[in-house]
């Protein structure tokens, strides 16, 4: 269900936003700069500083993830159920050597959420429908206003 195109926007979005059900039932939403794709049909995250998102998957393991490359202006919605997994299981050891090896030693990492992947959808911004559709001229032109961006704010 996981193709090579999906694993190319998990990996190069750098930030998921993840949604689950609170208790009470109202949403929540959380960033999440651990997404990895596991295997064909699982994604990982790591709780770093997500207590919430814990206490929801605990209560009720349906999950939603989104992630956008913001260069590429497209990504995917994943649906499915997640599963808490602890410091001995295998999805826990494979992400937390990836996030030692990325941010160093000490690196706080809790529990690794593991979502079976039920679902997917393309997200595609309109600018595919309206602007002509060709990625290498929006990369180009995100890359740019993103630079841009970056020069503003070092003004400030």
């Amino acid at each position: 269900m996981i193709d090579a195109d999906m694993r190319l926007i998990v990996e190069a979005a750098k930030l998921t936003f993840v949604a689950t059900v609170r208790p009470d039932g109202s949403p929540s939403l959380s960033p999440k700069a651990s997404a990895r794709v596991y295997d064909d049909e699982h994604i990982a995250f790591m709780n770093i500083a997500s207590p919430g998102t814990i206490e929801n998957l605990t209560a009720d393991p349906r999950i939603e993830m989104n992630t956008v490359d913001i260069f590429r202006r497209r990504g995917y919605r994943f649906t499915g159920t997640a599963a808490i997994h602890d410091r001995e299981s295998p999805v826990y050891q494979w992400l937390h050597s990836w996030l030692l090896d990325l941010n160093g030693p000490g690196y706080p990492a809790h529990e690794a959420v593991l979502v079976h992947v039920d679902r997917v959808q393309p997200i595609m911004s309109p600018a595919y429908a309206f602007g002509g559709g060709d990625e290498t001229a929006l990369v180009a032109e995100w890359s740019k206003k993103y630079q841009a961006g970056q020069s503003e704010m070092e003004k400030m």
